[in-house]
């Protein structure tokens, strides 16, 4: 079989580069070593645990808010196996969407697992032992990550367990600690927190979404303390020790060598991921990787080899699906002699607890490291009408634009429907817009989305108009 386009993966990044090739008259294949499509995000990553904050948050605000809002029931019982049964419907109906995509633009899909016998020929290992060999003009990478597991913290997938098992447990837990204070450590903790688990933190840093702006982190572990979420800030885990029924994991403060122990139903591990390239035969075509086993490409997203392409969690930067599926388009436009381009600094970030997290462009420190000049804006959501409406006063909307020329250089938003709302930030920013611009623009009321021009008001000379 020969193909203009192989895609080995069919997560967001892989079936969306498949489905662009085809629509550019490639044809197109690709391989997936999994019975579903949809890879990590899919499957056990971004719409799993999202089915599951929305049913946490559900049963939250029944336990906590629906009296205030005048409507009285009896205390809510949780019903665990049927809030994953939920979850895995949504998964199933999901990945079903993307088979049919496939047939639609004419995709074949092979399932196995692929590795390279030379640089135009993938070889499919399939569950009954049987091989099958493709060939195709050009070739992308899209197999994804891992949950990084250091020996150290004795991963059992029993006990000790990643975002992966996380997401199957059927029975809630009375305690959990997490190992890592970043979006999966936070997600997954503000749904077992929001159930009913008592939870708690171990970060090596000395604060929590150490990747993103510092009030976002200030923000957002002040509303997760509300939610009885406990913090061990500037702990490193020295071992993990996985029983029967619980785990036992040893901690020390950063900067001593006095340790103390914790036990807990579970141990989630949640410190990264690495880039999956197992098996993949590399060495076979010379394709280079870098220190972190990172596949390395150019700004075009090739290899050193000239017909193969990487993309999404298998090359540098940011772990996101939305940033995978940028890629993926670039690519097949290129190989299809247009001029596609990505602007890195214009991919937003999202943490889905809830509060919602969002961020693009430059955060406030490295603003200043880099010694750019710049001015804030911020405004609350607690002075909010459309926040005070719904009671989702936490959070805050914060700007950032060029002290001289008053383009907008950041925006972060910490608060209710964050996560949509990055969108004005991102729009204005990719058509270099200025605070000005931004607060010129009729904003309708009641909505969330007036804090951003508030904050924009207070970052063109402190002049917001409802604080």
């Amino acid at each position: 079989m020969s193909y203009d386009l192989i895609v080995i993966g069919s997560g967001p990044g892989g079936y969306v580069a498949a489905i662009r090739g085809s629509q550019l008259g490639m044809k197109t294949a690709i391989i997936e070593r999994y019975n579903t499509l949809g890879g990590t995000c899919l499957n056990v990553g971004c719409i799993p645990s999202k089915a599951l904050l929305d049913s946490s948050e559900h049963f939250f605000n029944a336990r906590e808010h629906f009296a205030e809002h005048g409507i009285k029931i009896n205390a809510p019982k949780l019903d665990m196996p049927a809030m994953i049964a939920r979850k895995a419907a949504v998964v199933d109906q999901t990945t079903k969407g993307i088979d049919f995509l496939m047939k639609k633009n004419k995709i074949d899909v092979f399932h196995g697992h692929g590795s390279f016998k030379d640089k135009t020929t993938v070889s499919i290992a399939k569950e009954d032992g049987s091989t099958e060999e493709i060939v195709g003009k050009n070739i992308i990478i899209a197999t994804g990550s891992k949950p990084i597991t250091p020996e150290s913290m004795g991963y059992d997938k029993n006990r000790v367990i990643t975002s992966t098992e996380a997401l199957q447990i059927d029975k809630l837990p009375k305690s959990m600690v997490i190992i890592g204070a970043g979006v999966i450590g936070l997600e997954l903790g503000s749904v077992f927190a929001r159930l009913g688990t008592q939870v708690e933190i171990i970060e090596f840093q000395d604060r929590i979404l150490a990747g993103m702006d510092k009030d976002c982190s200030k923000e957002m572990m002040r509303s997760l303390k509300k939610i009885r979420i406990k913090f061990h800030l500037k702990h490193a885990v020295q071992s993990v020790v996985g029983q029967k029924t619980q785990a036992k994991i040893t901690v020390a403060k950063r900067d001593s060598e006095d340790s103390f122990e914790m036990t807990a139903d579970y141990c989630l591990i949640a410190i990264g991921r690495r880039a999956y390239t197992d098996n993949l035969g590399l060495e076979n075509v010379g394709v280079a990787t870098d220190d972190r086993g990172r596949i390395e490409v150019d700004d075009h997203l090739r290899t050193n080899v000239d017909n193969i392409y990487a993309i999404g969690d298998v090359i540098k930067g940011a772990m996101l699906a939305h940033k995978a599926e940028e890629e993926g388009v670039l690519v097949a436009e290129y190989l299809a002699g247009q001029k596609p381009h990505i602007d890195y600094n214009l991919i937003p970030g999202v943490v889905y607890t809830w509060p919602e997290v969002a961020s693009v462009g430059k955060a406030e420190h490295e603003l200043k490291d880099a010694g750019v000049p710049y001015k804030v804006g911020k405004f609350p959501y607690k002075a909010l009408g459309r926040a005070r409406a719904s009671g989702d006063t936490e959070g805050m909307v914060k700007v950032l634009a060029h002290a001289d020329t008053d383009e907008i250089l950041g925006m972060h938003i910490v608060g209710a429907r964050a996560a949509d709302m990055i969108m004005e930030g991102v729009s204005l920013m990719e058509f270099r817009a200025t605070a000005e611009d931004m607060v010129r623009m009729s904003h309708p009321h009641p909505t969330y989305t007036e804090a951003v021009r508030e904050a924009g008001l207070d970052a063109t000379g402190g002049r917001p108009l409802h604080i």
